[in-house]
């Protein structure tokens, strides 16, 4: 008995660091800004198929409607209401996206806005995606309701109300972020409304939550309405499952608030992965892949078992939130799948991939201008879809990284390679390296800007294996490169400096 209760109380422990998606499944796509009927379709037809995890959608809720400038992505940062209607789609829409990306084995995970409400000068009227009615200068929302008596503008101490120095961790958790109304979270009455939310998605079957902004609330009133949340839906879930909690807390380190202050509640967003790999793979100041053989805490990450890791995401691809100049995005094509495939091929983490739109960047004195512009849309502001091309592109501006033939088999990599340790570290002292799964996968990266031929011990059986990067297996031939290792594990590698995609990978899924 005492055993059993021991495992119980372990369980519970472990409860919200466990992804929750299906086993054989290691990472999630960011369908950012994408339509509900949309992912439904893209669960269905590719994310299924292909041994994706999971999505992580958009705020769901009300927000505010932006209009200068016009229909911005971050108005779905600021929530009039939990009402879901957004333009990514309404409650019935959701509701069949959840179902359906669920029945075909890819969970759901929410961007849950809940440090704060709308911008202290939005204005009052039903300036809203379901037409709620609000009053920012009153702190009135009457469709939650919130009222002036759950914001924390009587307990913010800076004399503009605004977070004014991040090294004062009391401010930073009671003070308005970029003017956004920031609730009150020590009061019950606040984190019963927050509970009820996500308790309202989680009855609909969503497997776990993205806590945007946890930095800027306190980890015991997050505790406290984390502790008030259901267990998830039995219809796709084993009874006693707790949802997933991943909390994005920016911790670049020079700060009193750190990402470890948030693993009692669940994993947290390792913001330092994405900006070091970024350093490595371009070659700033000195970095060199050789340098990446103890990837990991050995960084000075966050444990393992606590992180969630991504190259690039929603923020820090357009210069927002963290990582500055080093991350690595689409608009850098050849050094992100790199970048990807390493996160990919390691075991660090729990892993995110990004799906993103194209905007018009345009620099100015080093700063894109137009970082602010929301998805592809039409002249009423909705949302365009996404569309499907012959070569299973997408059009209509969505870039779809995760669709990207050396991503989407880096994916089925990571699947592949679940559970196996890190091994066969190889490097030449610069930017060729190579490394193992065990006795399931091999990568070889050449990164220097000379070829590369090297014969290397891969651990994998002997055979001819599809290298998955320039093309892959399909029936029983390689549409791309093959790869022979003989009976001692050993095999050859050529990389060409010019190479497309100066990497090659293989794994035992894709041996002939």
């Amino acid at each position: 008995m005492q055993v059993l209760l021991l495992l119980a109380a372990v369980g519970f422990c472990w409860a919200q660091y466990n992804p929750n998606t299906q086993p054989g499944r290691t990472s999630i796509v960011h369908l950012f800004e994408w339509r509900w009927v949309d992912i439904a379709l893209e669960c269905e037809r590719y994310l299924g198929p292909n041994g994706f995890g999971g999505v992580q959608v958009s705020p769901p809720n009300e927000n505010i409607v932006i209009t200068n400038p016009y229909r911005p992505w971050w108005e779905r940062y600021q929530p009039v209401s939990y009402k879901i209607c957004s333009r990514s789609g309404n409650e019935n829409e959701f509701r069949d996206m959840v179902t359906r990306c669920n029945n075909a084995g890819v969970r759901i995970y929410v961007d849950a806005v809940v440090n704060h409400m709308c911008g202290a000068a939005g204005g009052s009227g039903t300036h809203s995606t379901c037409g709620s009615y609000f009053n920012a200068g009153t702190r009135d929302f009457p469709a939650v309701p919130y009222s002036g008596w759950d914001f924390n503008d009587g307990k913010c101490r800076t004399g503009s109300g605004e977070i004014e120095n991040y090294g004062d961790m009391y401010q930073v958790r009671d003070c308005r972020l970029a003017s956004l109304l920031d609730l009150a979270l020590e009061k019950d009455y606040v984190r019963s409304k927050v509970a009820e939310y996500m308790n309202y998605l989680i009855d609909i079957g969503v497997a776990g939550f993205r806590m945007d902004a946890a930095k800027h609330m306190w980890p015991g009133d997050m505790k406290a309405f984390l502790d008030k949340l259901k267990d998830l839906n039995t219809k796709w879930f084993s009874p006693g499952t707790k949802p997933f909690i991943y909390q994005e807390v920016i911790d670049l380190g020079g700060e009193p608030i750190k990402g470890s202050d948030y693993f009692g509640n669940g994993r947290v967003t390792e913001f330092k992965y994405g900006a070091k790999l970024g350093t490595v793979i371009r070659k700033w100041n000195g970095e060199k892949m050789a340098y990446l053989k103890n990837w990991g805490e050995g960084w000075g990450f966050v444990p393992s078992d606590r992180a969630v890791v991504f190259v690039d995401n929603h923020d820090n691809q357009r210069g927002h939130g963290a990582g500055g100049a080093s991350i690595l995005t689409f608009w850098d094509p050849r050094l992100y799948k790199m970048a990807v495939g390493f996160m990919l091929a390691h075991p660090y983490g729990f892993t995110r991939v990004m799906s993103s739109f194209r905007w018009p960047r345009y620099f100015v004195n080093g700063r894109d201008v137009n970082d602010w512009v929301g998805p592809p849309s039409n002249s009423d502001g909705s949302t365009k879809p996404v569309t499907i091309n012959a070569d299973t592109t997408c059009g209509n501006d969505w870039v779809c990284e995760h669709r990207w033939r050396q991503i989407k088999n880096m994916v089925i990599f990571r699947n592949v390679v679940d559970g196996q340790p890190f091994s066969n570290w190889w490097d030449n002292g610069s930017n060729q390296v190579a490394f193992g799964r065990g006795n399931k996968g091999f990568i070889v990266f050449n990164n220097d800007d000379w070829n590369m031929n090297v014969y290397l011990q891969t651990g994998l059986p002997a055979g001819t294996y599809c290298d998955v990067i320039s093309g892959q297996k399909e029936g029983n031939k390689c549409t791309g490169k093959q790869v022979y290792v003989s009976g001692d594990g050993m095999a050859n590698f050529q990389i060409s400096n010019s190479a497309e995609d100066p990497f090659i990978a293989i794994h035992v899924n894709a041996k002939l």
